[in-house]
């Protein structure tokens, strides 16, 4: 059942984590919509990888840090700080993106494959992302930090983020004027983590 419960989460945790418009989606959007649909998917591949081994570091310091509960008060303490500081980031500091995403020159087109690999790497969130996820659920039974069912959570948060960007790239379609969006995705990010941060702050009172 556990293991079960890892594929889950591992698969809708990844596929809603990456689904709200941001940089990478929007660049494999893009990708799509001037290459062709396969260079967007050798880019969402290569994102994949990357992040598969973004989750499984979270993973393994997460299965520590779960073996050790006198850390866990610690690491909520510092998650809070980590998800207030994405909070001011998102909404205060990180830029408009209702701003037209702009190409790099002809060398970022000769492989997007390992341009997946590379934008993805800028990309830390997933790491405090999976470690505060699985150490939630693990409180309540649900999550195993068993080498088996690690893994297939690893694997099944790559294939979740794959189906997210794939729908990036057959179905949307950024328009040249993409400035004129109305919506700025950051800020929409900035609010989920300010909800988190708040739960996070209520759970650090609630054990005092």
């Amino acid at each position: 059942m556990a293991i079960f419960y890892n594929l889950l989460i591992g698969l809708f945790g990844s596929f809603i984590g990456v689904l709200p418009p941001g940089l990478i989606n929007m660049y494999a959007a893009k990708i799509s919509m001037k290459e062709g649909r396969r260079k967007g998917f050798l880019f969402s591949i290569g994102v994949c990888i990357t992040v598969m081994i973004q989750t499984y570091v979270a993973l393994i310091f997460a299965g520590y840090i779960g073996k050790h509960p006198e850390i866990v008060s610690l690491l909520q303490k510092v998650a809070l700080g980590i998800f207030i500081s994405l909070t001011i980031y998102f909404m205060f500091i990180a830029k408009d993106t209702r701003r037209e995403i702009r190409d790099h020159g002809e060398n970022s087109k000769k492989n997007r494959f390992f341009l997946g690999i590379f934008i993805a790497m800028l990309n830390l969130l997933p790491i405090p992302y999976w470690m505060y996820i699985s150490i939630t659920f693990s409180t309540f039974g649900a999550f195993s930090f068993s080498q088996p069912a690690l893994l297939l959570a690893v694997i099944a948060a790559g294939l979740g983020t794959f189906g997210s960007l794939a729908l990036y790239v057959q179905f949307f379609r950024p328009k040249e004027d993409s400035r004129k969006l109305k919506l700025n995705m950051n800020y929409v990010i900035g609010i989920i983590t300010a909800i988190i941060s708040a739960i996070t702050l209520l759970k650090i009172i609630k054990q005092m």
